[in-house]
Formats: C-alpha cells, structure tokens, sequence
C-alpha cells in the first residue's frame, strides 16, 4: 500500500483527474438534456478562462519581451511550421500502424499553439528569459486562435483525416476564445489588481474548465462507441508516436538555437516554448472545429502527449537548473 501511495505522489495530480474524467465520462456519460447542459456549461467556463487569461497578461510583460523579434520568430516558426511538418509527416507515415482517428489527433495537436504557464515556468525553473517566455508564449496563443483553423482546414485532408473546417466553426473559437480574451485583457486596468491578487483562487479554473470540455467530449464519444474503437495497443501507439514528435521537436529547436547564436535564456525559450502544446486551447478548439462524436477521439493524443511534454521538460529544466546552480558556486 505504502508503496502504490509513493507512485501515487509522483505522478501530476492533473493527469489523475484526466483519468477520472474520462472514466465518469465512461461509466456515466452526459445523455439527453444533460448533453446540452454540460455543452453550455463547458463553454462558459471556457470564455471565463480565457477573460481571465487576458486580465493576467501584463501590458508591462509584453512590452519587456516584445523586442526580441528574433526569438519569438523562432518560435512561431517551431510551434506553426516545425510541428506541422512533422505532425504531418508522421501522421502519412504511421498509416500503416494506427487507426485513421489516431493519426488524425496527432495531426491536430501539432497544429495547436504553445502551452502559457508551463512555458514560463520551466522557463524561471531552468534559468532562462522570463520575460521573453511570457512575450512568445502569448503571442503564441494569441495567433494561434487564428492560424490553428487555418492550419486545421489546410492539414486535416491533407493528413488522411478526412475533417473539414467550416467558416462558422472559426466564428464559433472567435466569439469562444479571442472575444473574452480581448476583453479580459482591456479590462485589466480595473480589474488586474484583484486577479493578481487572488492568483490561488483563480487557478483552479484552469483545470475544472478542460475536465468540463473532456467529460463533454468523452460523453458523446462513449455514446458513440470511443471504446470499442480504441484499444490498448492504440494508447501504446499514441505514446510512441507523441515521444517521438516531442524529441524531433526539442532536437530541432537546439539545433536551430545554436545556429542561430541564441544566447543560453533564450536557447532555454526556444526550447520550452518552442516544444509544448496547449491542452487549454486545444480542447475547446477541437470541440468548436469537430463533431462532438469525433472530438473524443481526437484529444487523446493531445492528452497523452501534454503529460509527456510536462514529465520531459520538468526532467530537462531540473537540469538546466542544476548547471546554473553548480555555475554559480
């Protein structure tokens, strides 16, 4: 018991309540009136989400890191050319190994943008540019809510996924993500104070708004019969295929770092920032591009890989971290 109480403690408690989402979702998905109810719900949480997103950004934090133009082109060019390349590339090469749905789902997490928060921290945890971290990882997702459908509607057929995009399904993450966003964020001049003050209060709801839209998705995908479409050997696979996306990314951007001259805060940017894809905005983006019978499916991979990219890089900034902190003596 001691024992499985260990594991337990080493293990991010996010990915645990993913789990257990996933299985309520299983056992007892949304049926009825309760699949509208739970889509308004989700929804809404998400808009409350990125408005808060927008209050935190500080126009101070934009201005420090807005003029290293070359580093955020860097990053641009890993998150919204790197990725889909080889998203692409992977998802026509493993055909012959996964399942249509599965390769769909890479193909989609790597059109996504970068991740915010665990961008930045693993940024200050290892040592590099925080302000920079901060510019890039917004701008980031920022373009990302625009070029991501964009890319959805260029890749998706192209990558043997056979989903389209519709101009109303781009509406729909406008009015979803950027409107609340912008709001949020002109807002801040009131309101910024009290959220940077009630940081710990607002956190959690980061978390409950992805469960809402997982529970959601998973719903209509169990009905749907996700399960019996998925196997083990499936989730094995999207392992193997996210582990080796993730390492041709991070060894591409250290690659194009030291080409480049990057100092070493901005070489650790380029890396972190660089590598992550956003569960955040992935999950409501899937749900406002794809039927909700597909969307299940789809986020697996984002699922899988997110946790993967959380566990490689908290691994590399620990080590970053150690050879500042032996620099240093």
């Amino acid at each position: 018991m001691r024992l499985i109480l260990r594991a337990l403690k080493g293990i991010d408690p996010f990915l645990l309540m993913l789990i257990a989402t996933v299985a309520a979702a299983s056992l007892l998905p949304a049926r009825g009136i309760g699949v509208p109810i739970f889509h308004w719900i989700a929804n809404a949480a998400i808009m409350l989400l990125f408005f808060l997103h927008g209050a935190k950004l500080s126009r101070a934090a934009i201005v420090a890191g807005a003029g290293n133009w070359r580093l955020h082109l860097l990053v641009m060019a890993s998150s919204f050319v790197l990725f889909p390349i080889l998203g692409l590339g992977l998802s026509l090469l493993a055909r012959p190994i996964a399942a249509p749905e599965i390769l769909a789902g890479l193909l989609f997490l790597s059109l996504l943008p970068s991740t915010v928060q665990s961008s930045i921290a693993f940024t200050a945890m290892a040592g590099g540019n925080v302000p920079a971290a901060v510019c890039s990882a917004s701008l980031s997702n920022l373009t990302g809510i625009v070029i991501t459908p964009l890319l959805v509607a260029l890749l998706m057929n192209v990558g043997g996924a056979g989903h389209s995009v519709s101009i109303d399904a781009v509406g729909d993450i406008v009015v979803q993500l950027l409107l609340p966003f912008v709001a949020g964020h002109l807002l801040r001049p009131w309101i910024g104070a009290w959220v940077d003050s009630h940081k710990k209060l607002l956190q959690p709801v980061d978390r409950s708004s992805i469960l809402l839209v997982v529970y959601t998705a998973f719903s209509a995908a169990v009905v749907q019969g996700i399960w019996q479409k998925v196997s083990p050997l499936d989730l094995v696979t999207i392992l193997g295929l996210s582990a080796v996306l993730l390492a041709l990314v991070m060894g591409a951007n250290v690659f194009m770092a030291r080409r480049a001259g990057l100092p070493r805060e901005d070489a650790i940017v380029l890396l972190f920032c660089g590598s992550k894809k956003s569960l955040v905005s992935g999950v409501p983006m899937a749900g406002a591009l794809f039927a909700p019978a597909v969307v299940g499916v789809l986020i697996l991979p984002l699922m899988i890989f997110h946790q993967l990219q959380l566990f490689v890089c908290a691994v590399i900034a620990g080590r970053y971290r150690a050879q500042l902190e032996r620099g240093g003596q």
